[in-house]
């Protein structure tokens, strides 16, 4: 087995997973902002399914473009 090339696998690994979370974290921080009302009232008190959904799919579109980029490396 070529331990330099699975180094340089994980760094790469680590290094999309943290482009990732990063990704994620900035993108809930724009919709908090765009968003005129609390997300986490809608969610937690008002338990709206419908903002529930938007949010996976935003979740689930951020994850399959990093998975991408992953995948083009």
């Amino acid at each position: 087995m070529d331990l330099h090339a699975l180094g340089k696998t994980l760094v790469a690994s680590l290094a999309f997973s943290l482009l990732g979370i990063l990704l994620f974290g900035f993108v809930f921080v724009v919709i908090q902002k765009v968003t005129p009302f609390s997300i986490r009232k809608e969610l937690e008190t008002d338990h709206n399914v419908a903002m529930a959904i938007v949010l996976a799919a935003v979740i689930l579109g951020v994850a399959i473009i990093v998975a991408a980029a992953v995948h083009g490396s």
